[in-house]
């Protein structure tokens, strides 16, 4: 319904007008009268009308003189002018001033009827952009971290992504504008409690290692944003004003790589590697921190005199000095996520558009292609772990070998590798439903994002358009656990770390893993851990 208010000085016309209006035929009430501009003006602030009728010649203040009080004061709704004046310059003022329609003295049932019409037609137009927009923004809103995450991981590994709203918005929240920036690659060695574990198992390795490693880098002051790569390679962007001492800045992200190492295997009997790339003054060099760190990763030549474990990117002493000049990151970023869900033309495209780029793959050795091959495997190996498939069945580490120490050039590497993907999808295709896999990865990403909340199997299923039932028994099938127990799981670990950091009250970590009632929550610890939280505390 739209509102209508009428501004004459002249009580027939404000009860005429108010008679030959078709009131309920065109959806319009009415909200009020005034006699001069001066009232109307109030009328109009107060009452906020869709649509205004007004005369132009009246007493205290004109027409005209309320419609641009009313502009300045960014009115947006109709005004149409109802005047026997045909002056021309109250006609140019009019249009000046935006004046959307014209209704003469006297005016006919029929006219008044059209003119409404008209403008009722463009203020539907109008609200219904407006809720497009606002449907539009909402949905900004609801993917944001979705394409924030997905914006970061391509800045970090060189792609191409652009957000809708361009980078600057994103910039401006992650605080990036004015920032130095040095990148830290993790590589979790499979050895230990990381050898021979189930799949499930794994993402809650990660998980717990991704939280130690967030906290440890917001205890020392460190702004950071923490990034899962392939399975098990991951990144941790750090950084700081440029004001801060740029020597001062590296020592400290150095001194935390080392205290992540010894607190990650002190915790949770994880073992891993760090690589160190330089430091950057732009965020459009992170790509750049990024591929050195994991080329020291890859090189193990320089660790820091303090940690044995973190390697720091170094221009000199590489062993594969033409390697220095390849980019790989995005590429084997790329190639994961293609074999993870075995989408043969998607792998292929990005071998080839990394084997025909500048990426100088054409200047590299037979051993250092035979380096680059074992990478590549080595990522694939973990990524197909995830899903419950093992690489080694397909392609033992002794054939790799042997067939990566024939290999003298580009074109045969590039063959090799084509050949190996095409392998590894059509093997494994058949026997997947890629897209109930998808949807279990979904929610396992879900569970790990909205563990703190009081969320359910129905909520979940409602964001994926599957009955409840349906989904319990696919997300059984695929984990091997309920999706309670599964929840339950994750809920636990995290709180397991926020017990050692020994720095919130039992009811204070129950209810930040989702948990209101204490009781309940110490009896499911108890349960998980053999201890309750104040056990496992002083423990």
């Amino acid at each position: 319904m739209w509102t209508l208010a009428i501004v004459d000085d002249d009580r027939q016309v404000l009860g005429g007008m108010s008679r030959l209006i078709p009131w309920e035929q065109l959806g319009i009430r009415p909200i009020g009268e005034a006699m001069d501009g001066e009232e109307g003006l109030r009328l109009i602030r107060a009452a906020k009308p869709d649509i205004v009728i007004t005369d132009i010649y009246m007493p205290v203040m004109n027409g005209l003189e309320m419609i641009e009080q009313l502009r300045k004061q960014q009115f947006d709704g109709k005004i149409i002018i109802l005047s026997g004046y045909s002056d021309f310059d109250y006609a140019r003022k009019a249009l000046r001033l935006q004046v959307d329609d014209y209704l003469p003295k006297p005016a006919s049932p029929a006219t008044i009827r059209e003119v409404l019409q008209r403008v009722i037609a463009e203020l539907s137009e109008k609200r219904a952009a407006e809720n497009r927009e606002q449907e539009l923004q909402e949905r900004l809103m609801q993917y944001e971290p979705y394409l924030e995450r997905e914006w970061v991981k391509s800045v970090l590994t060189g792609g191409t992504f652009s957000p809708p709203t361009g980078p600057y918005r994103m910039l401006d929240r992650l605080g990036w504008k004015g920032a130095q920036f040095m990148m830290l690659a993790l590589e979790i060695k499979r050895q230990g409690r990381t050898e021979g574990i189930s799949a499930r198992d794994w993402h809650l390795f990660r998980f717990a290692v991704g939280n130690t490693v967030e906290e440890l880098a917001r205890q020392d002051g460190l702004r950071s944003y923490f990034l899962e790569l392939h399975s098990h390679h991951m990144t941790l962007l750090l950084y700081k004003p440029l004001s801060w001492p740029a020597e001062a800045f590296r020592s400290e992200v150095l001194a935390l790589a080392g205290r992540i190492i010894e607190s990650v295997d002190r915790y949770l009997q994880v073992k891993l590697r760090i690589g160190a790339g330089l430091r950057k003054d732009d965020w459009t060099a992170i790509a750049d921190s990024t591929e050195e760190a994991f080329q020291a990763l890859a090189e193990r030549r320089e660790p820091d005199a303090n940690h044995p474990c973190v390697y720091v990117y170094t221009e000199a002493g590489f062993r594969h000095p033409a390697a220095r000049n390849v980019r790989p990151v995005r590429f084997f970023q790329e190639m994961a996520d293609a074999v993870r869900t075995f989408d043969e033309p998607r792998a292929l495209l990005a071998l080839e558009d990394f084997a025909s780029s500048d990426s100088g793959v054409a200047q590299l050795s037979p051993g250092e292609l035979a380096a680059l091959g074992t990478q590549l495997f080595a990522i694939l190996s973990f990524t197909l772990y995830d899903s419950g498939h093992k690489l080694d069945d397909e392609l033992p580490p002794a054939d790799l070998s042997k067939e990566l120490g024939l290999i003298e050039n580009e074109q045969q590497w590039k063959a090799w590798v084509a050949e190996k993907v095409k392998r590894i999808c059509r093997r494994f295709t058949p026997n997947e439903n890629l897209k109930h896999k998808e949807t279990v990865e979904f929610i396992i990403q879900y569970i790990h994002e909205h563990y703190a909340e009081n969320i359910h199997l129905q909520d979940v299923a409602d964001q994926v358009y599957i009955s409840k039932n349906y989904l319990s028994t696919l997300f059984r099938q695929f984990t091997g656990e309920t999706f309670g127990d599964y929840l339950t799981r994750v809920r636990m670990e995290k709180a397991k770390s926020m017990v050692l950091e020994k720095k919130l009250l039992i009811a204070e970590i129950a209810e930040r893993v989702g948990y209101r009632n204490v009781p309940y929550f110490t009896t499911l610890f108890k349960k998980h851990t053999g201890r309750s939280p104040t056990e496992f505390y002083r423990a």
